[in-house]
């Protein structure tokens, strides 16, 4: 009735003047669609939003500096400059999460990765990707189907999750995958062919 409506709206009102109101509910955040809803932060303390790289390729791989995998940064490294330029972007997420193999801080990591391997591909600062304080990134993508599978999680250094130009998990490969390995570069250029120019 029109006059419930008007009495309402009054006593709600005057509710609102007295600092009673009534808290109303907040709208919950959307759940994430792919991965451009998710964020780093470079080694340098910088944001990363992964949406900056809209319609490129991502290969996101957690590294670490005193692993036998150590080895496999020369091979992202030349994978990154044989395809950067079709679209292909690496992302290196340095992680202490497996054996306490990057125990250093992000300025050592840094100057090792310069050092030791010339890596020009965009580094994140040092952040959990295994377990409960996972960086949101990685929670998403162990819950994501690829090839009809649910992905599988990181379970050592050097794991790598390979995401399409639409947003969506298209491969994950495990530490023993070598970064030349045909099955991962096939995987890649499957994904490059699908960029829209």
């Amino acid at each position: 009735m029109p006059g419930t409506t008007l009495t309402m709206a009054v006593v709600a009102g005057f509710l609102t003047l007295c600092g009673l109101a009534v808290p109303t509910a907040r709208a919950q955040p959307a759940a994430p669609q792919n991965a451009y809803d998710f964020s780093f932060t470079t080694i340098n303390g910088e944001p990363l939003p992964l949406s900056r790289f809209n319609n490129k390729v991502l290969l996101v791989v957690n590294t670490a500096s005193r692993c036998g995998f150590t080895p496999q940064y020369e091979g992202l490294q030349t994978i990154y400059e044989a395809y950067k330029d079709k679209g292909l972007v690496i992302i290196g997420v340095p992680a202490n999460d497996f054996g306490g193999q990057e125990p250093g801080s992000n300025q050592e990591i840094k100057r090792f990765c310069a050092m030791n391997y010339a890596i020009t591909f965009p580094m994140t600062e040092k952040t959990t990707v295994t377990g409960k304080g996972a960086h949101p990134f990685y929670q998403w993508a162990a819950k994501q189907k690829t090839g009809g599978l649910l992905s599988a999680k990181p379970r050592w250094n050097f794991h790598k999750y390979l995401v399409g130009p639409d947003g969506e998990l298209a491969g994950s490969f495990a530490s023993t995958t070598k970064p030349g390995s045909e099955d991962l570069i096939k995987a890649i250029e499957a994904e490059l062919a699908k960029i829209t120019p």
